[in-house]
């Protein structure tokens, strides 16, 4: 079959599918479309030039007002549909419930045909969802999600009062009526393939497990001070580089945090008047970190958001000319020309230029101040309790560096609709300079180091912290605020300079084979290359590929060639009192790493269901997310062509592998406190088992807080 196409399982109908099937003609796939064109209208965040009028009111009240009036269905076919409509509840609540009787369904069917009802949307209704978690997170409710359920029941009922008395419609509707009121049990298909499943990824660990009997017995640190420490994100692309870096000697030294530094931020860019969540999905921001001008007063600010603002404007005119309706026939005629050269720029791959370059001049202003009416920036002891999370976090309490590198990472790409997924998860779909520099700062602040050294983290006067960029397209790293970096330190900079330009050119070496670059051709410049064109469907790989998370000391995995597979957390559990950094990871970062590997397994195993198809016929829709073609349901997960290189899959689907260095009494004890833990691992959605005094894994999760010994050679 097609890639990505899982075995297909016929759902039961819905209403309007027993009514299509009777009538010959897809009345069900008609209105769906609709429905999908009136969310995509209500859900706009800023790309359509005509509003919804109805926008301030909610999703269920809206789209009834629109339909009442639309005809479509009615010359379609299905006269009377809009009338139908018309004499439904206004209520979304008192809808569900009238369909519910009009449709003459049990109580023990509503479950079941209410999941039928919103997979029939899957995007919108996973979008719905978003938003009602997204409000919980924030402490708020949203209803959207229930809205939806009231349109899509109301146009069953609406059909019901159509056809409700076709004779083939009816027979098929009660046998799918009655399915809906049965328990849903596996199949012994279903069965066997699970088993299937798990025999695959036992191999797979197993070989995994292997390159652990031959780690060092005991986690020590380097023999004398470090040269340089650079905190990495977990990210299973940053695996190459860092393996790539630490060849430069005993003395590099690297870690693994998440990439937004325990900095939980809403960044405010400078004129913006609101901000983007830097922090990982599951986390609300704590607090809002406003961009300045480094090194000018308020006049000189004020006059540069003058100008802004006025650039903004035009811009504004300007694709509002280029886009409406009937100026944009007059904008090709007239503006046609000026733009060749503009296009042959762009097609050459000259007008891209790669991540980390733009806004040097500007920066995260830590300080105390005021936005909008809200408080930003951090107050000393805030600053305090920032940085000493952060060290802690990633076992990094003393042995500082004269160098210490804090690096996040985005991707470079051009004229793709996915790059947010090839940027920071940790960042949510930002790139993470932002937090490195607001980390750096943070590190850097005198007043900070002397509350630190309270707190028993004493920073050597020596020591400056860098914020970097690591393109995880290019393999090169950007520095930022070097303004700041002492000049006693320009020799350590110039050689971890060429350092990281050397480790950059061995991963690079080592990613083009995946990229199936030509060998004939030099490869840096392939491989930027793929950042320009604006044609290329694969710049990067992302971080297909993933199957384990590793939380434990760098001396565990440092000189193993881990194929860029694993995330990697800094964790030493014996400078971890009360296990407070455990279950940190525990309940975040193993968290999002299982969501990020359940979306490369869902959409390799069906992308149909929860993939996005092909990237090539993808359109963005209201800046939230895309369509495959001109219209249809938003596409949730990822496109064939960052998961397939067009002859295999280049991801395996595995469930993730997780491996803990800590006492399982303690990691147990967190599984047992966390529901949302306990219910990924119980039922099967990632494998945990946990490494030894010699880092060796030595036992199992079994489900229930059980564990089973793991017997060498066997997963």
């Amino acid at each position: 079959g097609a890639p990505g196409a899982a075995a297909e399982t016929a759902p039961l109908p819905a209403f309007a599918d027993c009514v299509s099937r009777a009538r010959g003609r897809d009345w069900a796939g008609l209105i769906r479309e609709r429905i999908a064109a009136a969310l995509a209208d209500h859900f706009d965040e800023g790309q359509a030039l005509w509003r919804d009028p109805a926008l301030g009111d909610g999703l269920y009240t809206a789209w009834l007002a629109v339909a009442r009036v639309d005809r479509t269905l009615d010359l379609a076919g299905l006269p009377g549909f809009a009338k139908a409509l018309a004499g439904l509840p206004a209520c979304p609540e008192a809808v569900l419930c009238a369909s519910v009787d009009r449709l003459g369904l049990p109580g023990e069917a509503l479950a079941d045909y209410f999941h039928r009802l919103l997979m029939s949307l899957p995007g919108w209704a996973g979008y719905a969802r978003y938003r009602e978690w997204q409000a919980g997170l924030a402490g708020g409710t949203d209803r959207t999600l229930t809205e939806l359920l009231a349109i899509l029941a109301a146009t069953e009922a609406a059909v019901f009062e159509i056809a409700g008395a076709d004779v083939t419609a009816a027979r098929l509707w009660a046998e799918a009526r009655d399915g809906f009121a049965q328990p849903v049990a596996p199949g012994p298909e279903l069965r066997l393939d699970a088993v299937l499943q798990r025999a695959y990824e036992a191999g797979w660990q197993r070989s995994f497990r292997e390159g652990f009997k031959h780690a060092p017995g005991k986690a020590v640190a380097p023999a004398g001070r470090p040269r340089v420490q650079a905190a990495f994100c977990i990210d299973v692309r940053s695996e190459v580089f860092r393996r790539a870096f630490e060849a430069a000697g005993p003395d590099v030294e690297t870690l693994g945090f998440a990439g937004f530094f325990g900095l939980a931020i809403d960044y405010v860019p400078l004129g913006a008047e609101e901000g983007g969540a830097r922090c990982p999905v599951l986390l609300s921001p704590a607090v809002t970190i406003r961009e300045r001008i480094k090194g000018t007063d308020a006049r000189a600010e004020a006059a540069h958001l003058a100008r802004q603002g006025a650039r903004a404007g035009a811009d504004r005119a300007w694709k509002n000319f280029k886009l409406a309706a009937v100026s944009s026939f007059a904008f090709v005629e007239v503006m046609g020309l000026a733009y060749v050269n503009r296009l042959v720029r762009d097609g050459f791959g000259g007008g891209k230029r790669a991540c980390g370059h733009a806004r040097h001049a500007l920066g995260p202003d830590p300080a105390p101040g005021t936005h909008g009416g809200r408080p930003t920036g951090l107050d000393l002891p805030a600053r305090i309790d920032a940085a000493e999370a952060m060290l802690r976090g990633m076992s990094l309490t003393s042995g500082f560096a004269r160098l210490m590198l804090l690096v996040g990472h985005g991707s470079s790409s051009t004229n793709n609709p996915h790059a947010s997924g090839l940027d920071c998860g940790a960042c949510g779909g930002h790139d993470g300079s932002v937090n490195a520099r607001l980390a750096a700062m943070l590190l850097n602040d005198g007043e900070v180091r002397a509350g630190l050294a309270g707190r028993g983290i004493v920073l050597r006067h020596d020591c400056h912290a860098i914020g970097a960029l690591h393109d995880t397209t290019t393999d090169e790293v950007h520095f930022y605020d070097l303004d700041t970096l002492p000049p006693t330190h320009a020799e350590d900079l110039a050689w971890l300079r060429a350092a990281l330009s050397r480790a950059g050119a061995i991963a690079r070496a080592e990613r083009a084979g995946r990229l199936k670059l030509s060998p004939d051709a030099p490869v840096d410049d392939g491989i930027r290359a793929r950042a320009r064109d604006w044609a290329q469907v694969r710049p990067e790989w992302g971080l297909a590929g993933c199957a384990a998370f590793i939380a434990a000391p760098r001396a565990r995995t440092r000189g193993r060639d881990l194929g860029g597979r694993a995330f990697l957390h800094s964790y030493d559990w014996r400078a971890d009192a009360g296990f407070r950094t455990l279950e940190l990871i525990l309940t975040a970062p193993m968290v999002v790493a299982s969501w990020i590997s359940l979306q490369y397994y869902g959409s390799v195993v069906d992308n149909r269901a929860f993939g996005s198809g092909n990237k090539v016929l993808h359109n963005v829709v209201g800046t939230m997310g895309v369509l495959e073609g001109a219209g249809g349901d938003l596409r949730p997960g990822l496109p064939l062509q960052s998961l397939h290189d067009g002859e295999r899959f280049v991801h395996e689907p595995l469930r993730l592998t997780v491996l803990v260095e800590a006492p399982r009494e303690a990691i147990g004890s967190i599984i047992g406190r966390h529901p949302t833990v306990r219910d990924l691992l119980d039922n099967g959605w990632l494998h945990l088992m946990v490494l030894d005094e010699d880092g060796v894994p030595a036992f199992r999760y079994a489900g229930g807080l059980d564990w089973t010994a793991l017997e060498p050679g066997r997963a």
